[in-house]
Protein backbone atom coordinates (compact mmCIF):
# COMPACT_ATOMS: atom_id res chain seq x y z
CA UNK A 1 0.00 0.00 0.00
CA UNK A 2 1.08 3.61 -0.81
CA UNK A 3 0.18 5.60 2.56
CA UNK A 4 1.98 9.01 2.45
CA UNK A 5 -0.62 10.75 4.87
CA UNK A 6 0.09 13.53 2.73
CA UNK A 7 -3.65 15.23 3.36
CA UNK A 8 -3.07 15.71 6.68
CA UNK A 9 0.64 16.31 7.01
CA UNK A 10 -0.25 19.53 3.98
CA UNK A 11 -2.76 21.12 6.96
CA UNK A 12 0.11 20.45 9.46
CA UNK A 13 2.97 22.26 7.65
CA UNK A 14 0.68 24.90 6.52
CA UNK A 15 -0.20 24.95 10.06
CA UNK A 16 3.30 25.17 11.03
CA UNK A 17 4.62 27.66 8.77
CA UNK A 18 1.63 30.06 8.99
CA UNK A 19 2.55 30.31 13.10
CA UNK A 20 6.19 31.23 12.41
CA UNK A 21 4.86 33.65 9.27
CA UNK A 22 2.67 35.33 11.50
CA UNK A 23 5.02 35.42 14.00
CA UNK A 24 7.22 37.89 12.14
CA UNK A 25 5.31 41.55 12.45
CA UNK A 26 1.98 41.77 14.31
CA UNK A 27 0.20 43.71 12.28
CA UNK A 28 -2.58 46.29 13.10
CA UNK A 29 -4.52 47.80 10.41
CA UNK A 30 -4.73 51.29 11.93
CA UNK A 31 -3.79 53.56 9.58
CA UNK A 32 -6.21 55.75 7.99
CA UNK A 33 -7.98 53.61 4.93
CA UNK A 34 -5.07 53.72 1.92
CA UNK A 35 -4.39 51.05 -0.96
CA UNK A 36 -0.99 49.44 -0.35
CA UNK A 37 1.73 50.28 -2.65
CA UNK A 38 3.19 48.81 -5.65
CA UNK A 39 4.99 46.15 -4.83
CA UNK A 40 7.64 43.49 -5.91
CA UNK A 41 8.34 40.38 -2.98
CA UNK A 42 10.76 37.15 -4.15
CA UNK A 43 10.63 34.75 -1.20
CA UNK A 44 12.55 31.43 -0.53
CA UNK A 45 11.22 29.45 2.11
CA UNK A 46 12.54 25.79 4.36
CA UNK A 47 11.02 24.07 6.81
CA UNK A 48 12.69 20.94 8.32
CA UNK A 49 11.56 18.81 11.08
CA UNK A 50 9.84 15.72 12.44
CA UNK A 51 11.09 13.46 9.21
CA UNK A 52 9.87 16.64 7.05
CA UNK A 53 11.58 18.99 4.82
CA UNK A 54 9.55 21.99 2.66
CA UNK A 55 11.21 24.13 0.18
CA UNK A 56 9.76 26.22 -2.10
CA UNK A 57 9.72 30.21 -3.60
CA UNK A 58 7.22 32.28 -3.37
CA UNK A 59 6.57 35.30 -6.05
CA UNK A 60 4.20 38.35 -5.77
CA UNK A 61 3.12 41.09 -7.29
CA UNK A 62 0.98 43.94 -6.52
CA UNK A 63 0.03 47.00 -8.99
CA UNK A 64 -2.25 49.71 -8.34
CA UNK A 65 -4.67 50.69 -10.67
CA UNK A 66 -5.95 54.25 -10.98
CA UNK A 67 -6.16 56.05 -7.25
CA UNK A 68 -9.01 53.86 -6.08
CA UNK A 69 -7.97 49.83 -7.23
CA UNK A 70 -5.19 47.63 -6.14
CA UNK A 71 -4.72 44.39 -7.76
CA UNK A 72 -2.28 41.55 -6.32
CA UNK A 73 -0.91 38.32 -7.86
CA UNK A 74 1.19 35.60 -5.64
CA UNK A 75 2.56 31.96 -6.65
CA UNK A 76 3.95 29.72 -3.98
CA UNK A 77 5.40 26.52 -4.50
CA UNK A 78 5.89 23.60 -1.41
CA UNK A 79 8.65 21.18 -2.74
CA UNK A 80 7.90 18.39 0.20
CA UNK A 81 9.89 15.10 1.17
CA UNK A 82 8.30 13.60 3.83
CA UNK A 83 9.14 10.89 6.53
CA UNK A 84 7.77 11.49 9.39
CA UNK A 85 6.20 9.33 12.59
CA UNK A 86 3.00 8.68 10.70
CA UNK A 87 4.56 7.98 7.17
CA UNK A 88 7.53 5.75 8.53
CA UNK A 89 4.82 3.82 11.01
CA UNK A 90 2.16 3.22 8.56
CA UNK A 91 3.00 4.07 4.94
CA UNK A 92 5.92 4.96 2.51
CA UNK A 93 8.11 8.31 2.61
CA UNK A 94 6.73 10.47 -0.56
CA UNK A 95 7.80 13.39 -2.61
CA UNK A 96 5.58 15.21 -3.86
CA UNK A 97 4.74 19.32 -5.18
CA UNK A 98 2.12 21.68 -3.77
CA UNK A 99 0.99 24.79 -6.10
CA UNK A 100 -0.71 27.47 -4.90
CA UNK A 101 -1.66 30.61 -7.25
CA UNK A 102 -3.73 33.99 -5.26
CA UNK A 103 -5.50 36.68 -7.19
CA UNK A 104 -7.02 39.87 -5.50
CA UNK A 105 -7.90 42.67 -5.76
CA UNK A 106 -8.82 46.10 -3.19
CA UNK A 107 -11.15 48.91 -3.87
CA UNK A 108 -11.21 51.95 -1.88
CA UNK A 109 -14.28 53.86 -1.39
CA UNK A 110 -13.93 57.17 0.74
CA UNK A 111 -12.61 55.64 4.11
CA UNK A 112 -13.30 51.84 3.43
CA UNK A 113 -11.52 48.83 1.63
CA UNK A 114 -13.20 46.20 -0.14
CA UNK A 115 -11.03 42.92 -0.67
CA UNK A 116 -11.69 39.38 -2.96
CA UNK A 117 -9.59 37.38 -3.26
CA UNK A 118 -9.38 33.60 -5.29
CA UNK A 119 -6.84 31.21 -3.79
CA UNK A 120 -6.31 27.58 -5.94
CA UNK A 121 -3.90 25.13 -4.60
CA UNK A 122 -3.14 22.07 -6.22
CA UNK A 123 -1.43 18.48 -5.53
CA UNK A 124 -1.59 15.01 -6.82
CA UNK A 125 -4.11 13.95 -4.47
CA UNK A 126 -5.79 17.51 -3.26
CA UNK A 127 -7.39 20.03 -5.24
CA UNK A 128 -8.56 23.37 -3.37
CA UNK A 129 -10.46 26.83 -3.88
CA UNK A 130 -11.07 29.13 -1.96
CA UNK A 131 -12.62 32.47 -2.08
CA UNK A 132 -12.75 35.35 0.25
CA UNK A 133 -14.05 38.87 0.77
CA UNK A 134 -13.43 41.11 3.23
CA UNK A 135 -13.96 45.28 4.23
CA UNK A 136 -12.47 47.40 6.79
CA UNK A 137 -13.95 50.79 7.63
CA UNK A 138 -11.92 53.61 9.34
CA UNK A 139 -14.09 55.71 11.63
CA UNK A 140 -13.37 58.10 14.94
CA UNK A 141 -11.38 60.57 13.18
CA UNK A 142 -9.40 57.45 11.85
CA UNK A 143 -8.39 55.85 15.34
CA UNK A 144 -10.70 53.25 14.57
CA UNK A 145 -11.07 50.22 12.41
CA UNK A 146 -13.58 48.02 11.85
CA UNK A 147 -13.20 44.99 9.68
CA UNK A 148 -15.49 42.03 8.69
CA UNK A 149 -14.02 39.16 6.06
CA UNK A 150 -16.12 35.49 5.14
CA UNK A 151 -14.00 32.67 3.07
CA UNK A 152 -15.34 29.97 1.60
CA UNK A 153 -13.02 26.48 0.97
CA UNK A 154 -14.05 23.96 -1.29
CA UNK A 155 -11.52 20.89 -1.34
CA UNK A 156 -11.31 17.58 -3.21
CA UNK A 157 -9.66 14.94 -1.31
CA UNK A 158 -8.21 11.76 -3.20
CA UNK A 159 -5.87 8.49 -2.36
CA UNK A 160 -2.78 7.67 -4.12
CA UNK A 161 -1.87 4.03 -4.30
CA UNK A 162 0.49 1.92 -6.08
CA UNK A 163 -1.16 -0.27 -8.69
CA UNK A 164 1.59 -2.84 -10.52
CA UNK A 165 4.26 -1.27 -8.94
CA UNK A 166 3.07 2.43 -10.19
CA UNK A 167 1.59 5.34 -8.19
CA UNK A 168 -1.98 6.51 -9.00
CA UNK A 169 -5.36 7.97 -7.66
CA UNK A 170 -7.06 4.83 -6.01
CA UNK A 171 -10.03 3.68 -7.60
CA UNK A 172 -11.57 2.16 -4.61
CA UNK A 173 -11.43 5.35 -2.22
CA UNK A 174 -12.76 7.77 -5.27
CA UNK A 175 -13.07 11.32 -4.48
CA UNK A 176 -14.41 13.15 -1.12
CA UNK A 177 -14.97 16.90 -0.50
CA UNK A 178 -15.18 19.26 2.08
CA UNK A 179 -16.66 22.75 2.68
CA UNK A 180 -15.03 25.28 4.88
CA UNK A 181 -16.17 28.59 6.25
CA UNK A 182 -14.86 31.41 7.88
CA UNK A 183 -16.05 34.29 9.36
CA UNK A 184 -13.79 37.19 10.80
CA UNK A 185 -14.58 40.28 12.76
CA UNK A 186 -11.80 42.42 14.05
CA UNK A 187 -11.39 46.30 15.50
CA UNK A 188 -8.49 48.15 16.22
CA UNK A 189 -7.90 50.83 17.98
CA UNK A 190 -5.09 53.36 18.58
CA UNK A 191 -5.38 54.14 22.39
CA UNK A 192 -2.62 56.84 22.80
CA UNK A 193 0.53 57.87 20.48
CA UNK A 194 2.31 55.28 21.39
CA UNK A 195 0.05 52.18 21.97
CA UNK A 196 -2.25 50.27 19.81
CA UNK A 197 -4.28 47.26 19.94
CA UNK A 198 -6.34 44.79 18.13
CA UNK A 199 -9.64 42.46 19.33
CA UNK A 200 -10.04 39.51 16.65
CA UNK A 201 -12.74 36.96 16.53
CA UNK A 202 -13.00 33.70 14.05
CA UNK A 203 -15.38 31.13 13.48
CA UNK A 204 -14.81 28.30 11.53
CA UNK A 205 -17.49 25.75 10.26
CA UNK A 206 -16.22 22.57 8.41
CA UNK A 207 -18.15 20.01 6.61
CA UNK A 208 -17.58 17.05 4.75
CA UNK A 209 -14.66 14.74 4.06
CA UNK A 210 -11.99 15.92 7.62
CA UNK A 211 -10.11 13.20 7.88
CA UNK A 212 -6.89 12.15 6.24
CA UNK A 213 -7.35 9.38 4.11
CA UNK A 214 -3.59 8.19 4.81
CA UNK A 215 -3.14 7.33 8.55
CA UNK A 216 -4.72 4.59 10.38
CA UNK A 217 -5.66 3.83 14.23
CA UNK A 218 -3.90 0.71 15.74
CA UNK A 219 -5.57 -1.78 18.72
CA UNK A 220 -4.55 -2.91 22.18
CA UNK A 221 -5.72 -6.47 20.97
CA UNK A 222 -3.88 -6.96 18.48
CA UNK A 223 -6.03 -6.51 15.54
CA UNK A 224 -4.72 -5.03 12.03
CA UNK A 225 -4.94 -1.33 11.66
CA UNK A 226 -7.97 0.77 10.09
CA UNK A 227 -8.15 3.87 8.64
CA UNK A 228 -9.48 6.70 10.70
CA UNK A 229 -12.76 7.87 10.81
CA UNK A 230 -13.59 11.49 11.84
CA UNK A 231 -17.16 13.28 12.56
CA UNK A 232 -18.17 14.84 9.15
CA UNK A 233 -18.66 18.27 10.77
CA UNK A 234 -16.75 20.43 12.86
CA UNK A 235 -16.87 24.24 14.20
CA UNK A 236 -14.19 26.09 15.73
CA UNK A 237 -14.42 29.87 17.84
CA UNK A 238 -11.00 31.64 17.98
CA UNK A 239 -10.23 35.18 19.77
CA UNK A 240 -7.18 36.77 19.59
CA UNK A 241 -5.82 40.36 21.77
CA UNK A 242 -2.94 41.93 20.20
CA UNK A 243 -1.09 44.80 21.63
CA UNK A 244 2.08 46.93 20.49
CA UNK A 245 3.52 49.86 22.72
CA UNK A 246 6.48 52.33 21.21
CA UNK A 247 9.19 52.93 23.18
CA UNK A 248 10.91 56.14 23.40
CA UNK A 249 14.11 55.05 22.01
CA UNK A 250 13.00 53.48 18.55
CA UNK A 251 11.80 50.65 19.56
CA UNK A 252 8.55 48.82 20.35
CA UNK A 253 7.57 45.78 22.49
CA UNK A 254 4.16 43.36 21.35
CA UNK A 255 2.03 40.74 23.06
CA UNK A 256 -0.69 38.22 21.92
CA UNK A 257 -3.03 36.46 23.56
CA UNK A 258 -5.40 33.75 21.64
CA UNK A 259 -7.40 31.45 22.93
CA UNK A 260 -9.36 28.08 20.62
CA UNK A 261 -12.24 25.92 21.08
CA UNK A 262 -13.83 23.45 18.92
CA UNK A 263 -16.72 21.01 18.58
CA UNK A 264 -14.33 18.53 19.14
CA UNK A 265 -13.63 19.41 22.48
CA UNK A 266 -10.43 21.02 21.68
CA UNK A 267 -9.28 24.10 23.78
CA UNK A 268 -6.09 25.76 23.20
CA UNK A 269 -4.33 28.66 24.10
CA UNK A 270 -0.79 30.61 22.61
CA UNK A 271 0.72 33.56 23.97
CA UNK A 272 3.47 35.82 21.84
CA UNK A 273 6.30 38.60 22.76
CA UNK A 274 7.57 40.14 20.86
CA UNK A 275 10.17 43.14 20.16
CA UNK A 276 11.09 45.40 17.39
CA UNK A 277 14.23 47.67 17.56
CA UNK A 278 15.21 50.13 14.56
CA UNK A 279 19.10 50.50 14.14
CA UNK A 280 19.98 53.89 12.11
CA UNK A 281 17.50 54.19 9.20
CA UNK A 282 17.95 51.01 7.59
CA UNK A 283 18.17 47.86 9.64
CA UNK A 284 15.34 46.68 11.66
CA UNK A 285 15.23 43.77 13.97
CA UNK A 286 12.44 41.75 15.36
CA UNK A 287 12.43 39.40 18.76
CA UNK A 288 10.45 36.79 19.52
CA UNK A 289 8.78 33.63 22.10
CA UNK A 290 5.26 31.85 21.21
CA UNK A 291 4.09 29.27 23.37
CA UNK A 292 0.94 27.26 22.45
CA UNK A 293 -0.75 24.41 24.35
CA UNK A 294 -3.93 22.05 23.35
CA UNK A 295 -6.03 19.19 24.74
CA UNK A 296 -7.13 16.22 22.92
CA UNK A 297 -10.24 15.92 20.81
CA UNK A 298 -12.77 13.19 22.31
CA UNK A 299 -12.35 10.91 19.53
CA UNK A 300 -8.36 10.81 19.66
CA UNK A 301 -6.45 7.64 21.43
CA UNK A 302 -2.98 6.58 20.92
CA UNK A 303 -4.44 2.93 20.57
CA UNK A 304 -7.52 1.91 20.75
CA UNK A 305 -9.10 -1.03 22.57
CA UNK A 306 -10.48 -2.82 19.45
CA UNK A 307 -12.08 -2.70 16.40
CA UNK A 308 -15.28 -1.11 16.44
CA UNK A 309 -14.88 -0.02 20.16
CA UNK A 310 -16.37 3.67 18.77
CA UNK A 311 -17.59 5.31 16.32
CA UNK A 312 -14.84 7.63 15.80
CA UNK A 313 -11.20 7.08 16.04
CA UNK A 314 -8.26 9.67 15.28
CA UNK A 315 -4.58 8.88 15.81
CA UNK A 316 -3.43 11.91 14.50
CA UNK A 317 -0.86 13.56 16.85
CA UNK A 318 -2.31 16.95 16.04
CA UNK A 319 -5.82 16.56 17.61
CA UNK A 320 -3.59 15.13 20.79
CA UNK A 321 -2.20 16.88 23.82
CA UNK A 322 0.66 18.79 23.17
CA UNK A 323 2.72 22.12 23.61
CA UNK A 324 4.62 23.74 21.20
CA UNK A 325 7.40 26.56 21.83
CA UNK A 326 9.08 28.82 19.22
CA UNK A 327 12.05 31.08 19.72
CA UNK A 328 12.71 33.18 16.69
CA UNK A 329 14.11 36.51 15.45
CA UNK A 330 13.59 38.77 11.78
CA UNK A 331 16.24 41.40 10.54
CA UNK A 332 15.59 43.14 7.49
CA UNK A 333 18.22 45.53 5.73
CA UNK A 334 16.55 48.80 3.40
CA UNK A 335 17.86 49.07 0.34
CA UNK A 336 18.31 51.57 -2.90
CA UNK A 337 16.32 54.21 0.12
CA UNK A 338 17.29 57.24 -2.80
CA UNK A 339 15.75 54.98 -5.28
CA UNK A 340 17.25 53.37 -8.31
CA UNK A 341 15.85 53.95 -11.75
CA UNK A 342 11.86 52.50 -11.24
CA UNK A 343 12.48 51.38 -7.88
CA UNK A 344 11.93 53.77 -5.24
CA UNK A 345 12.86 51.74 -2.20
CA UNK A 346 13.70 47.82 -1.27
CA UNK A 347 14.53 45.71 1.37
CA UNK A 348 16.31 42.32 1.92
CA UNK A 349 14.88 39.97 5.16
CA UNK A 350 16.05 36.76 6.88
CA UNK A 351 13.62 34.92 9.03
CA UNK A 352 14.20 32.19 11.29
CA UNK A 353 12.55 30.24 13.73
CA UNK A 354 13.19 27.32 15.90
CA UNK A 355 10.33 25.24 17.10
CA UNK A 356 9.76 22.12 19.54
CA UNK A 357 6.75 19.97 20.20
CA UNK A 358 6.07 18.00 22.70
CA UNK A 359 3.17 15.02 22.55
CA UNK A 360 1.29 13.96 25.95
CA UNK A 361 -0.20 11.06 24.68
CA UNK A 362 1.30 10.35 21.39
CA UNK A 363 4.17 7.42 21.24
CA UNK A 364 6.66 7.00 19.17
CA UNK A 365 5.15 3.45 17.14
CA UNK A 366 8.46 3.70 15.40
CA UNK A 367 10.80 2.65 18.37
CA UNK A 368 10.99 -1.44 18.99
CA UNK A 369 11.58 -3.40 22.04
CA UNK A 370 8.35 -2.05 23.76
CA UNK A 371 5.30 -3.57 24.58
CA UNK A 372 2.45 -1.83 21.88
CA UNK A 373 0.96 0.86 23.66
CA UNK A 374 3.64 1.37 25.85
CA UNK A 375 6.53 3.34 23.50
CA UNK A 376 8.24 6.78 24.44
CA UNK A 377 6.13 9.71 24.19
CA UNK A 378 7.04 11.40 21.03
CA UNK A 379 8.62 15.03 20.18
CA UNK A 380 10.51 16.57 17.86
CA UNK A 381 12.14 20.07 16.89
CA UNK A 382 12.21 22.31 13.43
CA UNK A 383 13.65 24.73 11.90
CA UNK A 384 11.76 27.25 9.47
CA UNK A 385 13.80 29.87 7.88
CA UNK A 386 12.55 32.53 4.84
CA UNK A 387 15.11 35.30 3.45
CA UNK A 388 13.44 37.63 0.65
CA UNK A 389 14.30 40.67 -1.47
CA UNK A 390 11.20 43.34 -1.67
CA UNK A 391 10.77 46.44 -3.80
CA UNK A 392 8.70 48.63 -3.97
CA UNK A 393 8.21 50.61 -7.29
Amino acid sequence: MFGNMKYKHRLNRITKISAAIAAFVIAFPLTAAILPEDRFDALYHSYQGGGMDITGPSLMLRKLLGNSTSVLGKYYVDSISAASIDVITTASPYQEERNEYTLGVDYLQNKAILSFNYTDSEENDFLAQTFSFGVSQDFFGDLSTLSMGYSRGKDQIMRMTKIDGVKQLDPNFGTEHADRHKFRLGLAQILSKNIIASLNYELITDTGFLNNPYRQVRFADGSPSEFEEYPNTRSSNAVAFRIKYHLPYRAAISGEYRYFSDTWAIEASNYLVGYTHTIKDKWIIDLRYRSYKQSAASFYSDIFPSPNSQTYMARDKELSTFDNQTLGFSISYGLMQNGWKFIDRGSINFSYDYMTFDYHDFRDASVTGYPLGQEPLYSFSSNVMQIYFSAWY
